[in-house]
């Protein structure tokens, strides 16, 4: 009984403690922390750093806090004056730097009605997640463009599940880590995220990310006239990839977009034709302006 006793006692002491770290974390706008942030605002309450480790194991094992990663910690929002940290800041937080991305980025810039299951996001990182302990086979798909086959796997995606949400990542090679804005996701957190252009732009330099390329010609279709589309091939120019480049010039001149906004793209110089969506069989004509074969107009392009 009397060991009972003091673990009873040991439990609420170390409730008290942490209710109160907790709330001076709050009190200064603390909401994503790190163990030495914890370890500075403990020492002011003069809660001694040996049992530190211990009080936000409890606290995390109670549902106050949320563990990202190690070292690595968001509020609940179970306190007064707390808040539940978005999932766009825990996905800008678990991975630095990083932005969000892909479908997360085209549908919180309204540019897609598809609601994501998923947090993405990209960063020039190599990200290390606990997905990438299990080995995955990968099975060739018959009659593609193996240059761009090559192109997707550079930008490769990692997940990471925390609290049911599942976030993945991508890499973007520094030099392509670019179109960044930083937007309000509520009253207290602000995260990076692709501009409306280059979220498009992924969608035609993946477009096996994006099921085809039917999204990106359906964005274009729907929402041109919200878009700088000079801006946007710009983007394609600094993307360093001709094929992106061409496959978007393409679909600009589908949406009988002016050739002066797309006249760069076309003087970009290509080595031999590419699939237009390489998502999809060969077959189709070649356009020689734009350096693909048209395998979407055959089989019906959306």
């Amino acid at each position: 009984m009397a060991n009972d006793s003091r673990i009873v006692q040991t439990e609420r002491y170390g409730e008290t403690l942490g209710v109160r770290l907790l709330r001076e974390l709050a009190n200064r706008g603390i909401f994503i922390f790190t163990t030495e942030d914890a370890k500075a605002v403990a020492a002011d309450l003069a809660i001694p750093e040996t049992y530190l480790p211990q009080l936000l194991s409890r606290l995390a094992a109670g549902g106050w806090l949320l563990r990202l990663r190690r070292g690595l910690y968001a509020g609940m929002g179970k306190l007064p004056g707390s808040v539940e940290v978005h999932p766009f800041v825990v996905a800008t937080s678990l991975v630095t730097p990083s932005a969000i991305s892909h479908w997360s980025a085209l549908h919180h810039h309204g540019l897609t009605e598809q609601v994501p299951r998923r947090v993405t996001a990209s960063s020039p990182k190599k990200v290390v997640t606990p997905s990438m302990r299990t080995v995955r086979s990968q099975t060739r798909q018959p009659d593609v463009d193996l240059a761009e086959r090559e192109e997707e796997r550079e930008a490769g995606r990692h997940t990471w599940e925390i609290n049911g949400v599942e976030y993945e990542y991508h890499t973007a090679p520094g030099d392509r880590f670019f179109g960044i804005e930083e937007v309000w996701v509520d009253e207290h957190f602000r995260v990076p995220i692709y501009d409306k252009e280059r979220s498009l732009l992924d969608c035609f330099a993946l477009p096996r990310h994006f099921g085809g390329l039917g999204e990106a010609l359906g964005i274009l279709e729907e929402h041109a006239s919200e878009l700088d589309l000079e801006r946007l091939t710009q983007y394609a120019l600094r993307y360093g990839k001709a094929s992106v480049a061409k496959r978007l010039g393409w679909a600009l001149d589908r949406a009988g977009i002016p050739h002066r906004v797309t006249a760069p793209l076309a003087k970009l110089p290509m080595d031999g034709m590419r699939l237009l969506d390489p998502t999809r069989p060969r077959g189709g004509k070649y356009d020689e302006r734009w350096m693909v074969q048209d395998n979407l107009s055959a089989g019906g392009a959306r």
